[in-house]
């Protein structure tokens, strides 16, 4: 019995873990917003965009993720402080010695934009669906 490789049953870098499941804010409901949910409202794939991220290095990975965060508008307080929210996340991504394997690990992401992106976008999809339900729920079950 062969047992599958490592990356097919975790095909994302375990190292933006960190960075994705961090804090942007509250959205107006006062639920956190993730960078992971944060980038998937965009219309961008998570891990694809954490991988270029990476590859660009710290400066240029905070000027990118203060663009991004300025034109999320689900968390009020980005609109007036995506600078500071960026440099703290940019902090969050891996750099270092094992920057080398990362930049491997981010072209693997990259370069399977076609074959993982469609799974991807249908477990979000879902994700945030059960999520505005549960908010909708919850809001129905307050008054």
């Amino acid at each position: 019995m062969n047992m599958a490789e490592p990356s097919v049953l975790r095909p994302h870098p375990p190292e933006f873990e960190r960075f994705l499941y961090a804090s942007v804010g509250e959205d107006r409901n006062g639920y956190v917003v993730t960078v992971l949910s944060a980038l998937a409202r965009l219309g961008l794939d998570p891990w694809i965009e954490t991988a270029e991220l990476v590859t660009l290095g710290r400066d240029a990975a905070r000027a990118r993720l203060g663009t991004l965060l300025a034109r999320f508008r689900d968390v009020p307080m980005l609109a007036s402080d995506h600078g500071r929210v960026a440099q703290d996340l940019s902090q969050l991504l891996p750099e270092g010695p094992a920057s080398d394997t990362l930049k491997r690990a981010a072209s693997t992401v990259t370069g399977h934009r076609l074959g993982t992106s469609g799974t991807i976008w249908a477990v979000l999809t879902i994700i945030i669906v059960l999520f505005q339900v549960l908010t909708i729920v919850g809001a129905g079950s307050g008054e």
